[in-house]
């Protein structure tokens, strides 16, 4: 099938890259030369496992081209994915305007029937506003030419995504005609043919999964942070408190993990959209609601535990981006506890990551009290303390009598839980974990 994909962020770039991967003919558009320059030497300017191979290899074969053209990318696909930004605006809500930008691209350049699809993550009752922005610039071309306008929200995975597009869970399509309905089918047919679940629903209802989904796991991280700190208070396990409710098949142990709280390009904004929206139609959202107010609270209590711990001198932090397996620093906890750390004045840090060192710098470029580091060991040497913010795997075994021996403190804030506190207790180390 002939595909465009208008974005080439981390959602558009990995289903173009998909559906490229199933043999479809696919233009993915952006309005960054260096960005599009890049793609088609086949640099992926995103880090993500397995993506520059799927490039390489999909530029060779002439499945994927990436273009500036807008007229071009318009008039291409059949489809035509949506998978622009949606930051979050000031007051909480999804900023469209990449979107309905977008939508009236089509309009001003279609010149057959297209179903556009909205898989950016977009408030319920987006995609009748981009209707209805395609039909405003189909009447000042004065012509009639039919499309549909369909939701089918990703739920890919930072660090995992190419796993989560290539073998999904489920598969949701939103739509309001059968047309639409058998294109997008046609389009995931090797899902259909590999008997993964497809949910067809309304446009509305797929909307909604996207933020729900999203806002039941950030609400399920917060419940097992704040049972962490509980668990700090009376002198109890929650790792272990963890593990045993996991075992219970109406929990399940995913994203039980105790930690100094979640981060990243969803969770954060999509939490904070989707209580915009139950505000404006009058709807309670209580625990979503506190559960933004609680990750907020669990960075700071990260960094408080540094303060209440080190009273001055060198921190040496390992990880920066929110997860491991990823570049991006949005939303990562390693951002506040750095801040709050050099506001104090009595503070200067160390800081190392196996691939967001650039982007952290970029937005600590000019800030007085850093050392960035070029490895793991670089971080310890001469800090007071070390503490572990993102659980890349390259720290999981790191040998602590040679960190011990460059160390001028004693201390280990082990904010993901990646080692046995004995262990380090043995070594002659103060050990701080999370909920243990």
């Amino acid at each position: 099938m002939r595909i465009t994909v208008v974005g080439t962020g981390y959602v558009g770039l990995i289903a173009g890259l998909g559906f490229a991967n199933f043999g479809n003919d696919v233009i993915c558009l952006d309005v960054v030369p260096e960005k599009i320059e890049k793609l088609e030497q086949g640099i992926c300017p995103i880090y993500e496992p397995g993506a520059d191979e799927i490039l390489e290899r999909n530029l060779a074969a002439g499945r994927i081209r990436f273009t500036l053209d807008v007229k071009e990318a318009m008039e291409h696909g059949q489809l035509i994915f949506i998978a622009v930004g949606t930051p979050e605006s000031p007051n909480g809500e999804a900023d469209l305007t990449y979107v309905f930008e977008a939508a009236r691209n089509v309009g001003r350049y279609m010149q057959e029937y297209k179903v556009v699809v909205d898989k950016s993550t977009v408030p319920v009752g987006t995609s009748e506003v981009v209707a209805g922005l395609i039909k405003e610039e189909l009447q000042k071309r004065d012509v009639e030419l039919e499309f549909d306008v369909a939701s089918n929200p990703e739920f890919l995975r930072e660090g995992k995504a190419l796993q989560d597009f290539l073998y999904p869970d489920r598969i949701v399509l939103g739509v309001d005609s059968k047309k639409a309905e058998d294109l997008l089918i046609k389009s995931y047919s090797a899902f259909k043919r590999a008997r993964k679940p497809f949910v067809i629903t309304t446009p509305k209802t797929a909307e909604m999964i996207k933020y729900a989904s999203n806002a039941f796991l950030a609400v399920k991280i917060t419940f097992i942070n704040e049972m962490a700190e509980l668990c700090e208070k009376v002198g109890a396990n929650a790792l272990e408190v963890a593990s045993a409710m996991g075992k219970d098949g109406r929990i399940s142990p995913k994203f039980l993990h105790p930690g100094p709280g979640y981060g990243g390009s969803c969770f954060p904004k999509d939490t904070k959209a989707v209580s915009d929206t139950a505000k404006k139609y009058g709807a309670r959202l209580s625990l979503v609601d506190s559960a933004i107010e609680s990750n907020e609270y669990q960075k700071d209590r990260s960094a408080q535990k540094i303060i209440d711990n080190v009273p001055e001198g060198e921190i040496g932090i390992l990880g920066l981006a929110f997860k491991p397996e990823t570049d991006d620093i949005r939303e990562s906890p390693a951002i506040w506890i750095v801040k709050r750390l050099l506001e104090c004045g009595k503070y200067t840090v160390r800081l190392y990551d196996p691939q967001a060192m650039k982007e952290f710098k970029a937005l600590f470029n000019d800030v007085q009290g850093i050392t960035w580091c070029e490895q793991a060991y670089d971080v310890c040497k001469d800090a007071q303390a070390l503490a572990v913010v993102t659980d890349w795997d390259e720290f999981k075994n790191m040998d602590f009598d040679r960190i011990k021996s460059v160390m001028q403190g004693d201390v280990v804030f082990d904010f993901r839980n990646i080692y046995i506190p004995d262990e380090l207790k043995e070594k002659g180390f103060r050990y701080f974990g999370t909920g243990v």
